[in-house]
């Protein structure tokens, strides 16, 4: 079999070249998921609880997006490794297993967008504290609104992600530009129509629909299906190292065994993201409800500098899972030292910025310079742990690619459950909003000794066995 670029191209290169597309594309799906922020946060009178809405359904999101991508890291890494070993038909077998997974993960947030968010929102709403900035039964009403609709469509996502994930595996990241492209003009473009019931463009009124909140979930979910529609297209025609088909898409246990044991443990990672921010909220919502619109705000802005090193942590897995197969030792070191450096840089210059214009950021959804002043003090707590987290970030990508998930799942679980929230949890008890933020740093710097310790562990056991290479 000829040997394709993920083990020829020079490993600096081939990381830049896989990453950019990636980088790229989920940089324009934070935009356009801060674009909807900003949209609601303009509602006349009621664009604060809007804003807060949409932020607070934020967990119940991270988890629709952790199952979808958690079984994509899965089909992702088991693809690129059965290319790598030349086993053409076991990789089709795993494409084709991956589409038939995501319609089951689909299935769960279907019945979660039918029955459950009304009671996801009173709960996060059960502690707050009474508040004359913001009114929290409007707030309960339009993230209900918004989060079903979202649960209900969220079928254009899992399958948007799918052939994401596909394309990624075998080196065609730049493809995933036209999918998130597409996907991201569709719905700025509804955002106004749907949300306002009137608003200008270029200086000429047009009438909207006014839905508010549920008019971001239609465009939203407008948007992912077109992605996904795109997405099958581009596999169809461009992607030749994988075949799809119906006869393949029957259920293979042993396969699906081996895609969630990648995969699973990355979604119980993004499951323990999800459980900490549901619970961060309310113990926020204990101290001040205005933070925990800040708090939401800040998850909006934190994307903009994740999103880039995710991005990375995408393009160096498949990368890593083919030299692994390959049994290339020096280039899976290398690559995943390069990922190291540029991922530091990137979550580097988001502390910059959040060190140093941080109202200029919030100012974006709020005006308020009481809540601007509590904001910033959040933001520039916070992105203290920016770095640290990098590291965790890129050196776990390592842990996925070779099938150790778990590890990543340990490291996980020790920042956001063992050390996080219980620490969030004591400093709230002093009443002072500003020392909470403090339990991020704190969190981060146990994540990195756990990850430090858990990568020694695998580079002696599995990195340091495996031949030199070219």
């Amino acid at each position: 079999m000829k040997e394709n670029k993920m083990g020829t191209m020079p490993v600096h290169r081939l990381l830049v070249t896989m990453s950019l597309p990636i980088i790229v594309s989920m940089l324009v799906q934070a935009l356009y998921n801060n674009v909807d922020s900003f949209f609601i946060s303009q509602i006349k009178n009621t664009g604060r609880e809007g804003l807060t809405a949409v932020s607070q359904a934020f967990s119940a999101q991270n988890l629709m997006i952790g199952i979808a991508t958690g079984t994509g890291v899965g089909v992702n890494a088991l693809l690129s490794r059965a290319l790598g070993q030349g086993d053409r038909k076991k990789a089709n077998k795993i494409a084709s297993t991956g589409i038939l997974l995501a319609f089951f993960g689909y299935t769960l947030i279907l019945l979660f967008g039918l029955f459950g968010t009304d009671l996801y929102f009173r709960g996060i709403l059960s502690t707050a504290t009474f508040d004359d900035k913001l009114n929290l039964e409007l707030v309960r009403q339009f993230g209900n609104d918004y989060l079903r609709i979202c649960c209900i469509g969220s079928l254009g996502v899992f399958m948007q992600i799918m052939f994401e994930r596909l394309m990624q595996a075998t080196g065609r990241t730049v493809f995933t530009l036209f999918t998130q492209g597409l996907g991201a003009v569709i719905n700025i473009i509804l955002d106004p129509i749907f949300i306002f019931e009137e608003y200008e463009i270029l200086g000429i009124s047009i009438s909207g629909l006014g839905l508010g909140a549920a008019g971001a979930a239609w465009a939203t979910i407008i948007g992912q299906f077109a992605a996904a529609l795109i997405g099958f297209a581009l596999n169809a025609i461009y992607n030749k190292d994988v075949k799809l088909s119906f006869a393949d898409m029957r259920p293979d246990f042993p396969i699906i065994r081996e895609i969630y044991s990648i995969g699973v443990p990355s979604i119980v990672m993004v499951s323990i993201g999800s459980i900490m921010f549901y619970v961060m909220n309310i113990i926020i919502m204990g101290v001040s409800s205005v933070g925990a619109t800040i708090f939401g705000v800040y998850y909006k802005l934190q994307s903009i500098t994740f999103m880039p090193v995710f991005g990375m942590n995408n393009a160096v897995i498949p990368i890593i899972g083919y030299n692994y197969g390959a049994g290339n030792r020096k280039r899976m070191q290398k690559a995943i030292r390069i990922a190291t450096i540029y991922v530091c840089a990137f979550m580097f210059i988001g502390l910059l910025l959040m060190q140093f214009i941080p109202k200029t950021l919030l100012g974006i959804f709020e005006s308020d310079p009481a809540i601007l002043d509590m904001g910033a003090t959040a933001l520039r707590t916070i992105s203290l742990s920016f770095v640290f987290a990098g590291v965790c970030i890129a050196l776990g990508s390592m842990f996925q690619a070779l099938g150790k998930g778990t590890y990543s799942l340990i490291v996980s679980v020790a920042r956001q459950l063992i050390v996080l929230v219980p620490v969030a949890f004591l400093l709230s008890l002093s009443g002072n909003l500003s020392l909470i933020w403090l339990a991020f740093p704190i969190a981060e710097v146990a994540s990195l000794a756990v990850t430090l310790v858990m990568y020694r562990r695998i580079n002696k056991k599995i990195i340091s066995k495996l031949p030199d290479g070219n």
